[in-house]
C-alpha cells in the first residue's frame, strides 16, 4: 500500500514484524461500563476511526458505543476513545433494504443485532445486521475507511448516508449541530461535499465516498425541524450480493480528501492485513511475559493508547488552523491534534518519549502550530481547534518534557515562546495570569474556575515553563516562573492540612467539607472532579516541599493512610475506581501511591499497586474502572506494571514501584535493548527486596529516562 502514513510507519514496520501480539488486544475492553472506549477500526494515530453506533445522546454515548446495547444505528467514520464528552461521529453509513419504501424517519433504518456476531481486532470489525440480513466488515488506512456488505439479496441493496448525525448531549442538540451541508454526486460511484458542525468545537470536515457498484437512484429524506444536515438513500444497481465503500475525508477541502483516498488506495483485505501489521509493528516493541490475562490487559492497553493524537493533515500535508487558515505542515506532513492533555500528560505523553519517540517531535510541532495561530498551547485540541475543556494547559508540561529528555527535532525557541505565551497572556477563558500573579492564586471569590484545582494544576505547568528556561539558560524566564512554581504554598491550609480554597481577602472559604466533591460545570466549587483530599496531592514536582508542609515523613505517610482508608462515597460519574478517597478512575489521584515510595515506605507503593491491578483493570467489556481517557488509563497500566511511574513528568524520573509481569524485553526503533526481570514474582511475592541495574545495586527510588533509553537491564529481585 502506497504512502499510508508518514515515515512513522515507516520505522514501525522495520521493528519485529514477525510475532504476532495483536491476537491479544480486544477492543471491546472498556466499552461497558465508564470506558468509553469503541471497537471499531483504525490505525496508529490515523484520521479514521471507523466503528458502530449503538446511541449518540447523552453522556453514556461519548463514543457512540455501549457494549450491552442490542441495536445498531450505523457506522460513523470517526470517534473520540475513552473521553468523557461528545464529539466527531462523522457521516453516519447504514446499509439496508429501503426497495420502493423509503422512510424519512432515520430510526426506521437502525438494526437489532446478536451480540455474537461481533468480531474486532485491531484494524478490523464485523457484525451482521439482522435486519438488512447483511454482514458489515469495516477497515481503516489513515484517511479512509473501508467498508464491505454482503447483503442476501442484492436486489434490494441500499445505504442510508447520513450528514447530520453525531453524538450530543441532548435531542435538540442532535438535531441541531449540523449548520451547514454541501453534497455533491459527482457521477455514478462518487459522492462527495462538505460539513460544518458545531458540537464540543466548531468542526468543518470534507469527504468523498466511492462505491464499487453504480448508484441507481439517490433519494433525499425530509429534514426535521432545525436540522441541516442532509439525509440520503442510496440504491444501487448491484452485479453482485457484495457492496464495498470507501470513505476519505479531510480537514482541509474535498480535493484534500480525493488525494487521500487515491493515496490509500487498496483492497479491503490489504487494508485489513496491513492494519493488523502496523499494529504489530509498534506492539513487538515489548516484549511480554505474563498470563494470558495479563498480556490481554497490556497490549489492550498499548492499543488504546495509540488510537490518538490523530494525523488531521491531508497526505501532502495541508490542513486548516485554528482561524481556517489554510496551512501545510513542512517536513513530516504531520499535524496533530485531539490532545487531552489534563489527562494525558501524566502518563500516555511520557509513554510516548520511551516507547514511540518518533511521535513526540511531531506532538511538539503541532502544539507550536496550534500556539502561534490561537495564542496558546492546546487546552483540550479537537480537530485542530480547542474545546478550552479542564482546567491549566498542560501542553506546556509535554512540549518541556520533550526539551527535558532531549527531544530536538522542533525549534526550542518556538517552543518555548508558546509555554511563556500561554502562561502570561491572558485569555477569556481560564486564564486571568493578572489575577493569578496578583494573589498568588486564583480566589474563589474572583473566579468561575475551580479555584484550587486551577491554581495547583496551573502552577505545575509553571514549574515547566521553569524547567525548560532554565536548561535553555534563560535566566529571567526560569526566576519569574521560579517563583511561580511555588504558588501551591499559598492554598495550604496549615490548620487542616489541606488544600483548600481562599478568598481574595486571604481568608479561607467556610464551610470547608475535605471529602465534598465539586464539577464547576455542573455543581459548583473549587476542585476539578474531585475533592480537597485528592488535590491535596497535587504537587507533582516538589514531593519534599509537600512532605515539609505536612509535618514531616510521618506525618505524610500517615496522612496517606487515611486517604486510602477513609471511604467516599461519590456521586460523580468521572470519579470512579475508589480505594478509600483515592479514585483511580479519574486522572488527579493517579501518581499518588507512588508518593509512600518517596517518602521512604515503598513497600506500600507496591501493595497499592498490586491491589489497583486486581481490582481496577480486567480484559473485559466493562474492564475499566474509568474514562480511558485518550489513553492515559492504559499508559498508567503499562508504566506500571513494569515496575515505575512518572510522577514528575518532565524531570524525567520514573519512581519505583513493582513490576507485576516477570519479564519485559524493550526494543527500541534504535535498536537498542531494555529488560526489566522481575525475579520470584507471584501473586505472595509483591514486594521488592533489591534492584539491579545491568547487574549491579541499584539504590535509588526511581531510574531516568536517559538510563532506560539507552538500553541495559533493571531487576527487581521480588520477596
Amino acid at each position: 500500500m502506497k504512502k499510508i502514513f508518514i515515515a512513522i510507519v515507516a520505522v514501525m514496520m522495520a521493528v519485529g514484524a514477525q510475532a504476532q501480539y495483536t491476537k491479544y488486544v480486544d477492543p471491546f475492553v472498556g466499552t461497558q461500563g465508564f470506558g468509553h472506549t469503541f471497537p471499531g477500526a483504525c490505525v496508529p494515530f490515523g484520521m479514521i476511526q471507523a466503528s458502530p453506533v449503538t446511541g449518540a445522546v447523552g453522556w453514556d454515548y461519548c463514543s457512540e458505543y455501549v457494549g450491552t446495547d442490542t441495536t445498531i444505528w450505523g457506522f460513523t467514520q470517526t470517534h473520540l476513545n475513552g473521553t468523557g464528552c461528545m464529539d466527531l461521529g462523522d457521516i453516519l453509513v447504514m446499509p439496508t433494504h429501503a426497495g420502493e419504501k423509503v422512510n424519512n424517519d432515520a430510526t426506521s433504518y437502525y438494526s437489532p443485532f446478536k451480540k455474537e456476531s461481533e468480531t474486532a481486532h485491531p484494524g478490523y470489525y464485523s457484525v451482521v445486521l439482522d435486519k438488512p440480513q447483511v454482514k458489515a466488515e469495516v477497515s481503516a488506512t489513515p484517511h479512509v475507511a473501508l467498508y464491505r456488505f454482503n447483503f442476501n439479496d442484492a436486489k434490494d441493496a441500499a445505504v442510508l448516508l447520513d450528514f447530520n448525525h453525531g453524538p450530543a448531549w441532548n435531542e435538540k442538540q442532535y438535531h441541531e449541530q449540523c449548520k451547514s451541508c454541501e453534497l455533491n454526486v459527482e457521477d455514478d460511484y462518487t459522492i462527495s461535499g462538505h460539513v460544518n458542525n458545531v458540537v464540543w468545537v466548531n468542526q468543518d470536515y470534507w469527504f468523498v465516498i466511492r462505491f464499487n457498484q453504480p448508484i441507481a437512484r439517490t433519494t433525499y429524506l425530509k429534514m426535521a425541524r432545525g436540522e441541516k444536515g442532509e439525509r440520503v438513500v442510496l440504491n444501487f444497481d448491484m452485479k453482485s450480493k457484495q457492496l464495498e465503500c470507501q470513505v476519505a475525508m479531510s480537514s482541509y477541502s474535498i480535493d484534500g480528501a480525493r488525494k487521500n483516498l487515491q493515496a490509500e488506495q487498496t483492497t479491503f483485505d490489504e487494508a485489513v492485513v496491513n492494519a493488523d501489521k502496523t499494529w504489530n509493528s509498534y506492539f513487538s516493541r515489548i516484549v511480554v511475559d505474563g498470563s494470558e490475562e495479563q498480556l490481554k490487559n497490556f497490549y489492550t492497553s498499548f492499543y488504546h493508547a495509540l488510537v490518538q493524537p490523530n494525523n488531521i493533515a491531508d497526505v501532502d500535508g495541508h490542513f486548516r488552523d485554528t482561524k481556517n487558515h489554510p496551512r501545510q505542515m513542512p517536513q513530516s506532513g504531520v499535524y496533530l491534534s485531539t490532545f487531552s492533555c489534563w489527562d494525558t500528560y501524566r502518563a500516555a505523553h511520557p509513554f510516548y518519549t520511551l516507547f514511540v519517540p518518533e511521535i513526540v517531535d511531531p506532538i511538539v510541532n503541532s502544539m507550536i502550530e496550534f500556539a502561534e495561530s490561537e495564542g496558546h498551547l492546546p487546552i483540550w485540541g479537537l480537530w485542530g481547534k480547542d474545546n478550552y475543556c479542564m482546567v491549566a494547559n498542560h501542553a506546556c508540561s509535554v512540549v518541556a518534557e520533550a526539551y527535558h529528555k532531549g527531544f530536538r527535532g522542533f525549534d526550542a525557541e518556538r517552543a518555548f515562546n508558546a509555554i511563556k505565551m500561554t502562561q502570561t497572556k491572558s485569555h477569556p477563558l481560564k486564564s486571568d495570569w493578572e489575577l493569578y500573579m496578583r494573589y498568588g492564586y486564583f480566589p474563589t471569590d474572583s473566579t468561575s474556575a475551580e479555584s484550587v484545582s486551577s491554581t495547583l494544576e496551573n502552577v505545575y505547568d509553571d514549574y515547566a515553563a521553569w524547567d525548560m528556561a532554565t536548561l535553555m539558560g534563560k535566566t529571567e524566564d526560569a526566576e519569574y516562573f521560579g517563583k511561580r512554581k511555588e504558588f501551591f504554598k499559598n492554598l495550604f491550609d496549615p490548620e487542616t492540612k489541606f488544600m483548600r480554597p481562599r478568598l481574595s481577602d486571604g481568608s479561607w472559604r467556610t464551610p470547608f467539607d475535605p471529602a465534598g466533591l465539586a464539577h464547576a460545570e455542573s455543581t459548583g466549587g473549587d476542585y476539578t472532579e474531585g475533592n480537597a483530599w485528592q488535590y491535596t496531592w497535587h504537587v507533582q514536582h516538589d514531593v519534599p516541599a509537600l512532605i515539609q508542609l505536612m509535618g514531616g515523613k510521618k506525618a505524610f505517610l500517615d496522612r496517606l493512610d487515611t486517604f486510602f482508608t477513609t471511604k467516599l462515597e461519590s456521586t460523580l460519574a468521572d470519579v470512579t475506581g475508589l480505594i478509600g478517597q483515592y479514585a483511580h478512575g479519574n486522572e488527579p489521584s493517579h501518581h499518588v501511591a507512588y508518593f509512600y515510595a518517596m517518602a521512604g515506605k515503598p513497600e506500600r507503593t507496591q501493595e497499592l499497586v498490586r491491589e489497583i491491578f486486581d481490582t481496577q483493570y480486567s480484559p473485559r467489556p466493562d474492564g475499566l474502572c474509568g474514562n480511558d481517557d485518550c489513553g492515559q488509563m492504559s499508559a498508567w497500566y503499562m508504566l506500571s506494571a513494569m515496575g515505575f511511574y512518572p510522577v514528575d513528568p518532565v524531570g524525567g524520573k520514573y519512581i519505583f514501584g513493582a513490576p507485576q509481569m516477570k519479564h519485559f524485553k524493550v526494543t527500541f526503533p534504535n535498536g537498542k535493548v531494555f529488560e526489566v526481570e522481575a525475579k520470584n514474582l507471584s501473586k505472595q511475592n509483591l514486594h521488592v527486596a533489591k534492584i539491579l541495574l545491568n547487574g549491579k545495586p541499584y539504590k535509588k527510588n526511581y531510574i531516568a529516562h536517559e538510563d532506560i533509553v539507552k538500553g541495559g537491564k533493571l531487576t527487581f529481585v521480588m520477596k
